[in-house]
């Protein structure tokens, strides 16, 4: 059968789509892989398992250690940036007093010299043009009003009368965020978070095993817990289970299963898994990348010829 000759005509001066393709031009996709997805045993700071882990009420999980250092250092950027607005307003405050004290000083002087100055004043504008120092373009003195002008001259041909831009500092927001969600996070909404471990035999297969050591059970369903679970951790308690067992049971006997603690419906927090250094987590695991011509492969540098 013969081939189509679409594809074996490689003598036009520009690629082909199907050259473009072998070449790697166009968007490439590829579905993320278990290493590219957090595991949900996992802190989202410190990538590392869980020690003393906190959970926050969007459902995002930290060592303790980490969330609190988090907290610790959002709290002295606020007072950094608050100190930095208030010597901002005081500034501009003592700036207002200085130009309220020199108008006011220019007014005495000016009915002090009106009403008690020795030289009499006069209507002649060549007169008080000589009275105020002015001799024409070649006169070396200057009227106190042309000396501040040449003070505070702004040129940019100048170096040192180059205009500079004021920094202002706003009003920073008193509120610490969680630095997985963006929302408002206080330190007395984190509740501690407890995995049922899994005393059987099977605890130690590679399989199952997590990044704390041990592998983790629903304490209900006894099914392992793994990143294609939806969990729910009860905020009241801090115990997990897979997302079946708690819309099955704890959502409607409102009573946690292992240790009888009375919560309500919004006690159940959904804990979210994955996305850490990928947009694409939970149902959207494929990545999407542009390439241009040849990326990656040196073959991209040839560029065809251009018509003359």
């Amino acid at each position: 059968m013969p081939q189509r000759h679409s594809k074996n005509n490689n003598d036009l001066a520009f690629f082909t789509y199907d050259e473009k393709r072998k070449l790697g031009y166009g968007t490439q996709k590829e579905r993320l892989g278990k290493d590219s997805i957090k595991p949900f045993d996992a802190c989202c700071l410190c990538l590392k398992p869980f020690i003393n882990p906190l959970c926050c009420p969007k459902g995002h999980v930290f060592c303790k250690e980490c969330i609190l250092e988090c907290l610790l250092a959002q709290k002295k950027g606020i007072k950094r940036k608050l100190a930095a607005h208030c010597a901002q307003e005081k500034q501009q405050k003592d700036e207002e007093d200085e130009k309220l004290a020199s108008q006011k000083a220019r007014e005495l002087d000016a009915f002090d010299q009106q009403n008690h100055g020795a030289v009499p004043q006069y209507n002649d504008r060549n007169h008080a043009d000589d009275k105020n120092g002015f001799h024409g373009a070649n006169s070396v003195k200057t009227t106190s009003y042309e000396a501040e002008a040449l003070r505070t001259m702004k040129a940019f041909w100048l170096p040192s009368a180059t205009p500079e831009a004021p920094v202002r500092f706003d009003a920073p927001s008193t509120d610490t965020f969680c630095p997985e969600g963006k929302e408002k996070l206080r330190l007395k909404s984190l509740f501690p978070v407890h995995f049922t471990g899994d005393d059987s035999g099977d605890g130690g297969n590679k399989k199952s095993k997590t990044l704390m050591g041990s592998s983790c059970i629903c304490p209900s369903c006894k099914v392992t817990l793994t990143n294609t679970l939806s969990l729910v951790v009860v905020s009241t308690c801090g115990h997990v289970f897979c997302k079946k067992c708690a819309d099955r049971f704890i959502a409607k006997d409102k009573l946690c299963l292992v240790c009888n603690k009375e919560c309500k419906e919004k006690s159940l927090v959904n804990l979210e898994k994955g996305g850490t250094g990928f947009a694409g987590h939970d149902d959207n695991l494929e990545a999407t990348d542009f390439k241009h011509l040849g990326s990656g492969s040196g073959l991209g540098l040839v560029r065809p010829a251009m018509k003359t």
